[in-house]
Order: structure tokens, then C-alpha cells, then sequence
């Protein structure tokens, strides 16, 4: 009987020589590469054959990678664009709070030039809010007549007349614009001394000057100052330039309307004129008249009797003749 193994299961060299064979010969092409670099066209050959199947392999790895980095970077993108639009609303408040002061400051720097240049007294106030009423272009200051203030005082900015305090309470004010349209203003042009009377409501933001004649000396650009007739407004104030003019040939009169030269809705700094008109009170005026006349009546004064001499001899003569002619003609009957 044959007691040999079968092919699979034939015994060889074992396992252990092979080994050793197998370093052995690693071990001398590396030193004969090491020393005569004798491989290298092996070395070129197998990189070239072996570079397809090395770039198969490296697929998969690749491709993590680049899903990584892309999830990575856009993580990171956008964290970076939420910090870049905070710092731009940052900056941009920030910018917009500057130039909010800078105005402010160059208002403030006007106001306290004209203050320096007033030769009335003047008091600074802020506004507050407008007043409740939308029908009314009013505004609330945070001066009342505990600062010194009362009603009818003007009310001015660095360029011009704002309004009129219309109602004071001991801590703030109500400021009645001059767009308002029960607000009246007497005022006089710069260029040709022309008076007369601004009115607000006529238009959105606009005064109108009413009842002047067609052929009144205007034009457009002239500029309106306050006259100081009404004594609640001192005299050369800025108020208004004129923006339009309406002639029509079937009526005498002409529309007027003009622009307020002051910044009625832009700022919040205002200057109150303490104004106190030095007009002497109508019975001081209409007194000395009133004696003069009853005086004159009496035949008191010489130089007014004389004045009126001429008034009372027609009369004279006119009662004395007929009571003359019967005394003379009694005698010849």
C-alpha cells in the first residue's frame, strides 16, 4: 500500500528556511542597490507599472479627504461671514453714530456762535417728541417756565426762525412750527424792504404769502427775514425763500409760496430768544392822543385852537349874522 500524503498535504522546505531564504535575498539587493545602485531602472519600471493600481487604491482616501476639507471649509466660511456681517453692522452703526455726532457737533458749534453773537438772551433746549396731535405741526422742548420761558417766545435754529412757544408748563414747552397752519409770521423782503405776512398749512412743508398784489416786486430766491412789527419776533431773523410764484391774469392777486430756510424737521438742539419787544403798551399810545383831541375840543391848547380856527369861524359867523339882521330892521318897521 502506498502510505505517502497526497499532493496538498506533501511535506516541503519548511517554513522557517524559507524564510530565511527569503530575508537573505532581500537583504543583498538591498545592499547592492545600496552600494552600486544597480535597481534603479527596476525600481523606475515597477513605479511605472504599478502607478494605475497605486492611483485606484488611493481613490477612496481621496475622496474623504476632499468631502472633509469641504465641510471643513464651509464650516469655517461660514462662521467667518456671520463675524464679518456682525463687525459690518457694528461699523456700520458705529459709523452711522459718528456721523450723527459730527452733525450734531457742527449744529452745536453754530448754535454757540450765535449765542456768542446774540445781544438778547437765549436759552438752549432739546426736543423732546413731537406733540400728540397729527393734524398740528407741533414739537415738545425740555425747557418751561422754570428756565425763564413763557409763551410766545421764538424759537430758532443756527439758520433760521423754527416757530413759537404756544403753551408752557414748569418743566417743558410746546413749540408751535411755522409750518403749522395757524401760525402767521410778519415778514419782509431783504432785497426790496417789500412787508408782509407768512402763513403755514398752504402745502406740505411750505408758507404761502396771501393777498399780494400781481404786481408786487418778487422773485424767486428772495430771501424773507422777520420785520419785528408784531413784537414777538425780533427784526432780520431768517424765515423763508420764496419757491414759487403764482400770477393769474383773472384776479389781482398773486400766490406765493416759500420754503423755510431753517431745519423745521432736522434737529434736535434749538435756541429759545427771550425776547421782550420794547413797544410801549397801547393806552400809552392812544392816551396822549385821546387828551390832545379832547383838548383841542375845549379851546385848551392855543396852537391847537389855532389849528382849528379855521373849522370854527364859518360857525360863528353863521350864527352871529341872523341874530344881527332882525335887531337892525326893528327900527325901520
Amino acid at each position: 500500500m502506498d502510505y505517502t500524503p497526497p499532493p496538498l498535504f506533501k511535506q516541503g522546505t519548511s517554513a522557517v528556511a524559507r524564510l530565511v531564504f527569503y530575508v537573505t535575498i532581500a537583504l543583498l539587493l538591498l545592499i547592492v542597490d545600496a552600494r552600486f545602485d544597480a535597481l534603479r531602472a527596476v525600481r523606475q519600471v515597477a513605479a511605472t507599472v504599478l502607478m494605475p493600481v497605486e492611483r485606484v487604491v488611493l481613490v477612496p482616501r481621496d475622496a474623504i479627504r476632499t468631502a472633509f476639507d469641504y465641510a471643513q471649509s464651509s464650516a469655517a466660511l461660514a462662521s467667518e461671514n456671520r463675524e464679518l456681517r456682525r463687525r459690518a453692522v457694528i461699523e456700520a452703526d458705529g459709523s452711522v453714530h459718528q456721523s450723527q455726532l459730527e452733525a450734531e457737533n457742527n449744529q452745536l458749534r453754530k448754535l454757540l456762535g450765535l449765542v456768542q453773537q446774540s445781544a438778547t438772551p437765549v436759552t438752549a433746549a432739546e426736543i423732546l417728541y413731537d406733540a400728540r396731535d397729527p393734524y398740528s405741526q407741533r414739537i415738545v422742548i425740555d425747557r418751561g417756565s422754570q428756565h425763564g420761558l413763557r409763551a410766545g417766545y421764538p424759537v430758532i435754529d443756527e439758520r433760521g426762525v423754527i416757530g413759537q412757544i404756544t403753551r408752557v408748563s414748569p418743566f417743558q414747552s410746546e413749540v408751535t412750527l411755522l409750518t403749522d397752519k395757524e401760525q402767521a409770521i410778519p415778514v419782509q423782503v431783504v432785497r426790496n424792504g417789500l412787508r408782509s405776512v407768512a402763513f403755514g398749512g398752504a402745502r406740505a412743508g411750505l408758507l404761502d404769502l396771501r393777498f399780494m398784489a400781481a404786481s408786487a416786486d418778487l422773485q424767486q430766491g428772495d430771501l424773507l427775514v422777520t420785520s419785528g412789527l408784531d413784537g414777538t419776533y425780533p427784526p432780520g431773523l431768517p424765515v423763508a425763500k420764496i419757491v414759487q410764484i403764482e400770477r393769474k391774469a383773472d384776479t389781482a392777486f398773486s400766490r406765493v409760496y416759500c420754503e423755510p430756510v431753517a431745519g423745521v424737521r432736522s434737529h434736535r438742539q434749538l435756541l429759545v430768544i427771550r425776547y421782550e419787544a420794547q413797544l410801549p403798551p397801547r393806552e400809552a399810545i392812544d392816551g396822549p392822543r385821546d387828551a390832545k383831541e379832547g383838548k383841542a375840543g375845549r379851546g385848551d391848547r392855543p396852537g391847537v385852537r389855532d389849528a382849528d380856527r379855521p373849522a370854527d369861524k364859518p360857525a360863528a359867523k353863521t350864527t352871529a349874522k341872523p341874530a344881527e339882521k332882525p335887531a337892525a330892521k326893528e327900527p325901520k318897521r
